[in-house]
């Protein structure tokens, strides 16, 4: 495995204006497994983390509850740490960004950006709440959209038109808070230049993020760049700005320094610039452009370390649709737990993602099957079956594994680096196809030897069995201990063992005793999801709709918008020609360029029941790195007549909607994309 490495590892800060909901769970729980992977590995690494803590929410949200500030924000970091530890998510260190470390080190870097001439000031226009006594956020007026002239707007974009705009320019605004029209007032604010650190930040970008990412933004540099306001009014909770009276910092300055405050809180603030210390962002997509541009802007400035890489996921779906508080899908952490196990979501979460940007689908019947046979039935049904009758009818002792049994136990330690390679490169999914796999093996050789059977007759010939199926099982755990870490206490202890290190897979055990037999799962019942789903629905009255987008939507007119042409409708097919295609399910098992083509992908699919399919597809511009599309679930068309090309042959058709390289992506069973079909 080499030499030992150090890391430290972020996940974003949650907000401490509201609960921790499965969607922000996707985030977490994937850095979780992530970070439990490096441990095992045996290296060094600190996972921290913080509750986003300023900002006129929480004024506002304190004001109204009759409490202070500190007080709300103290009861947000305990019921966040609460849900996260339930979850069995670890941090090294979950603090504060209303700290004095954060105080700290926010001033230092803001101070060293002003000594470079980087802190440039500006009188804008903004509206002004007479009655609140309080300049407006852009989420706390509403009006009339400027644009389409759509009512009930927010002050930074119109959800009926897509425009943005400066919440001055709405039409009949009203304050959210209290109900009064503002007036529009100039304020001096102060603003961080980027155009300064235009070249850096240029050459950083692509060396620190996935290319998806870095196209995006490397859009904006086609001009110069733009400085963004780092300042905000009184009244604001957060920290004052040094030398700026009644100015205070804007959120989005000190909560990224929040992570390096969380670092220094836990002892280890030497690692942020140790330059043989790995830094990793785990992050969701709506806040690339603070963390992958102002955010090593603001690093540069002072002399801190960036990150050696920002981890970028999609959001989360429900069945296929955007969270919904009226459909009940929009569900917290603590109504999820009210209701189901947390080894369950961890499971599928695992299942599910691939270390890309794409969204991904909690669909809930797919979550009781997927739960229930692989978990259950296949991976602990193996403990289960050979661990209860090693105990009930000999004796609860291990015994020598025979040849056939060796095979398929070395069979499981040798997918270990594999299996390895997928956690590393966080293709969870792929991770848990390999060992569900080895579930599969283990479970054969089990019906094979149908040790049920022999036990009447042959006692030792039983043990021989059990000792081989046990050993497959105990490996398997080791393998799911980063996904499942509670679930693999309970399997070491089964053993006989207090810790297991990744490489444990390669210690049998053997002619030794095996613990009682502890319950390790349960299967999940439809009802428990349908009571969830209906303790999360909205209560009369409510706003029934979530958006996925974050504080990031504030800034939108920010943002440069890329528009696209649309394609014309080819002409119409009857009914029962759709009738015809018959739609599969596949993973794809290699993904690959084809020589001396500009256009083509050369896809190699696991299709179940119907073997191997290789398919070549037109797609190539959508993915300039098409390894990452290993172990995503795809739809293709698999009766198509297979297609005799210059390359090969092509055995079907993968689905694909909008245009390669401009919008578009591969259809899954997760995908909420419109249909298209890429050539092949």
């Amino acid at each position: 495995m080499g030499e030992k490495r150090k890391i430290v590892v972020t996940s974003a800060l949650p907000y401490a204006n509201g609960d921790i909901h499965i969607g922000h769970l996707v985030e977490y729980i994937q850095t979780d497994f992530w970070v439990r992977f490096q441990k095992m590995r045996g290296n060094e690494c600190v996972y921290v983390c913080a509750d986003d803590t300023h900002g006129t929410p929480i004024m506002i949200r304190a004001r109204k509850e009759g409490i202070t500030p500190e007080e709300l924000i103290a009861r947000s970091h305990a019921e966040h740490l609460k849900d996260f530890t339930d979850f069995q998510i670890k941090f090294d260190n979950y603090y504060t960004t209303n700290s004095p470390e954060n105080k700290e080190l926010s001033e230092q870097i803001y101070k060293a950006a002003e000594a470079k001439g980087y802190i440039t000031r500006k009188t804008t226009p903004q509206l002004y709440c007479e009655k609140c006594k309080m300049f407006l956020p852009d989420r706390f007026v509403k009006g009339v959209c400027p644009k389409c002239g759509a009512p009930d707007q927010y002050g930074d974009s119109c959800d009926k038109c897509g425009a943005t705009y400066g919440a001055e320019e709405l039409g009949s605004p009203k304050c959210t808070t209290c109900g009064a029209t503002p007036v529009v007032k100039d304020s001096e604010h102060l603003y961080w230049e980027l155009e300064p650190q235009h070249d850096y930040l240029e050459k950083w970008i692509p060396d620190h993020t996935t290319s998806d990412v870095s196209n995006k933004l490397l859009e904006w540099f086609k001009e110069p760049l733009r400085g963004w306001c780092i300042s905000r009014d009184a009244p604001y909770f957060g920290f004052e700005i040094p030398g700026c009276k009644d100015k205070y910092f804007y959120v989005w300055v000190d909560a990224p320094v929040g992570y390096i405050a969380s670092l220094k809180n836990a002892g280890k603030f030497e690692m942020w610039n140790d330059p043989n210390v790995e830094l990793y962002h785990f992050i969701g997509k709506d806040i690339i452009r603070f963390h992958c541009l102002f955010w090593p802007g603001m690093l540069n400035s002072a002399g801190f370390k960036g990150p050696t890489k920002v981890f970028v996921h999609g959001f989360l779906t429900v069945n296929g649709e955007k969270m919904s508080k009226s459909k009940g899908t929009f569900v917290s952490a603590r109504t999820y737990l009210d209701n189901l196990p947390p080894e369950a979501l961890r499971y599928y979460y695992a299942a599910k993602l691939g270390g890309t940007t794409d969204d991904i689908d909690l669909n809930l019947a797919d979550f009781v099957q997927r739960v229930n046979s692989d978990l259950v039935g296949k991976i602990t049904n193996i403990a289960s079956r050979g661990g209860q009758m090693l105990q009930k009818k000999l004796g609860g002792r291990l015994g020598t594994m025979d040849e056939e049994g060796r095979a398929l136990v070395e069979k499981c330690v040798a997918a270990g680096e594999t299996i390895a390679r997928h956690f590393e490169d966080r293709r969870f999914n792929q991770a848990v196809v390999e060992i569900c796999r080895l579930a599969d093996a283990a479970n054969e050789y089990f019906d094979k030897r149908e040790p049920w059977k022999t036990v009447k007759t042959d006692e030792e010939t039983t043990r021989t069995t059990l000792t081989a199926a046990l050993n497959a099982f105990r490996i398997i755990a080791i393998y799911l201990k980063p996904v499942l870490p509670a679930y693999a206490d309970k399997a070491m202890k089964l053993f006989g063992e207090c810790e297991w290190t990744w490489a444990s897979a390669g210690e049998p055990k053997e002619n030794c005793a095996l613990g009682e037999y502890e319950y390790l799962a349960s299967r999940v019942d439809m009802k428990q999801v349908e009571a969830m789903v209906e303790a999360a629905k909205v209560k009369p009255g409510e706003s029934g709709e979530v958006s996925h987008e974050s504080r990031a939507s504030k800034n939108k007119r920010e943002e440069k918008e890329v528009s696209g042409e649309v394609a014309p409708l080819k002409s119409e097919i009857a009914f029962p020609d759709f009738e015809k295609l018959d739609l599969r399910i596949g993973v794809v098992e290699s993904c690959e360029t084809v020589p001396k083509s500009s256009k083509l992908l050369k896809f190699v699919l696991d299709a179940g029941s119907l073997g191997k399919r290789t398919i070549f597809s037109g797609i190539r511009q959508a993915y300039p790195e098409p390894d990452k599309l290993v172990g995503k679930e795809v739809v293709f068309v698999a009766n198509l007549a297979p297609r005799k090309m210059s390359v090969g042959v092509s055995e079907g058709m993968i689905l694909f909607a909008g245009e390669p390289g401009v919008n578009g992506g591969v259809l899954s069973p997760s995908s909420d994309a419109g249909a298209g079909v890429a050539a092949t």
